[in-house]
C-alpha cells in the first residue's frame, strides 16, 4: 500500500516536472506542442525518437533545448557520406606502452543528436544499432557500457534525396516514436521570426538530472495497465500484419509488412507515460490511440496498391482504430 502511495505520489511530480519543462522549452520553441510532449515522453520511456521534417523547422534546435533543460551530456554527430562507424563509437589505439587503449566517441553521452542521419552509409548507420538497443558499444572484444539514460534523438530531411540512404528497416525499429513537424501557423511564424531577429536570448534553467529521469523511467514501467487495455495494443498492432487471422481489411488491402512485436511494447510504454504526464494513474484505450501514429507509422510498409490510389500510412492507421 505504502509503495503504490509512493508512485502516485511520484506521477503527480512527474506530470509536474513534465509541465515545467514544457514551458521552460517554450522560452525557445514557438509551437510544436505535440512534437515536444512526444520527444519528452520518449525520454521517460526510455526510447528513442526520428524526428523528420523539411528544414527550418526547428529539428536541430528543439533537440539541443530539450539537453539544455535536462542536467545531462550531450554530443552532435552530424551524418555525412563520409562518416565511419568509429567516427562516432570509438577507436582504439596504440599507447605510449604499445598497449591498446580504446578513446570514445561521441556516443559515450547521455543524448546524442543524430543530425541527418540518412545521409551516411548503412555500414555507419549500423554503429547506433547495438548502442541503441543494448546501450554499450562492443571494440574489440571488450564491452563498454553507455552512460544511463541514453537517448538517440535523429533528424531526416523527407525532401531531399540526393546523396541519402534510406534508414534500414531493423534501424527503424529502434526509435519508439517517428514524430513529423509541419510548418507553423502564421502567428507562430511571426513569434519566431520576432524572437530571431532580436538580440534577445532566453536564458534557460535546468530542471531534472539523470538520477530523476531514471526514477521516473522505472515509475512509468510500474504503472499497472488493464488487461483490456493491453490486449486492445497488441490488437492494433496485429492487425497491421496482413496475411495473419488478426488482419484489419485495410492491412491485407493496403500494406506488405506489419508491425512486429516491438510497437505492441512501445504502444504500451507510450500510452503508460502519456496517461502520467496528464496526472492519470493509469492507461485507457485513449492514451494508446494517441500514440499510435508514432509508434506504427515507420513499422508499416505500403503495398502498390496503396501507393498508386495515394493513400498515405497515417490514414490507414487512422482507418484501423
Amino acid at each position: 500500500m505504502n509503495e503504490h502511495t509512493n508512485d502516485v505520489a511520484a506521477i503527480d511530480r512527474l506530470a509536474a516536472d513534465y509541465n515545467r519543462l514544457k514551458a521552460e522549452i517554450g522560452k525557445v520553441i514557438v509551437g510544436q506542442e505535440e512534437v515536444v510532449k512526444l520527444v519528452l515522453m520518449s525520454i521517460f520511456s526510455d526510447g528513442h525518437s526520428l524526428l523528420v521534417g523539411v528544414p527550418g523547422l526547428a529539428k536541430t534546435l528543439l533537440i539541443k533545448t530539450i539537453s539544455d533543460v535536462l542536467e545531462l551530456s550531450f554530443k552532435r554527430v552530424q551524418f555525412t557520406p563520409d562518416l565511419m562507424p568509429s567516427d562516432i563509437t570509438g577507436t582504439e589505439i596504440l599507447d605510449e606502452h604499445r598497449n591498446f587503449k580504446f578513446l570514445k566517441g561521441p556516443i559515450f553521452a547521455n543524448i546524442i543528436l543524430a543530425d541527418e542521419i540518412n545521409r551516411t552509409p548503412p555500414k555507419t548507420q549500423a554503429a547506433l544499432l547495438e548502442a541503441m538497443q543494448e546501450r554499450n558499444v562492443t571494440m574489440g572484444g571488450d564491452i563498454h557500457p553507455l552512460p544511463l539514460p541514453f537517448f538517440v534523438l535523429a533528424t531526416q530531411n523527407p525532401i531531399e534525396q540526393e546523396g541519402t540512404y534510406p534508414l534500414p528497416e531493423a534501424q527503424l525499429d529502434r526509435f519508439m516514436f517517428n514524430i513529423t513537424l509541419d510548418y507553423p501557423s502564421f502567428a507562430e511564424e511571426v513569434n519566431v521570426v520576432k524572437g530571431t531577429t532580436t538580440d534577445n536570448k532566453p536564458q534557460l534553467s535546468k530542471i531534472i538530472n539523470a538520477e530523476q529521469i531514471l526514477q521516473y523511467q522505472h515509475l512509468i514501467r510500474r504503472i499497472p495497465i488493464a488487461d483490456n487495455v493491453l490486449e486492445y495494443a497488441v490488437r492494433l498492432a496485429g492487425s497491421t500484419r496482413p496475411g495473419t487471422s488478426g488482419a484489419k481489411a485495410e492491412a491485407t488491402q493496403y500494406l506488405a509488412w506489419g508491425a512486429g512485436p516491438r510497437a505492441s511494447q512501445y504502444l504500451v510504454l507510450g500510452a503508460k507515460t502519456h496517461a502520467a504526464i496528464h496526472g492519470k494513474y493509469s492507461p485507457d484505450m485513449e492514451d494508446v490511440r494517441a500514440v499510435a501514429l508514432p509508434v506504427l507509422r515507420h513499422r508499416i510498409l505500403k503495398n502498390y496498391k496503396a501507393e498508386a490510389e495515394g493513400i498515405s500510412v497515417e490514414t490507414i492507421i487512422e482507418r484501423m482504430m
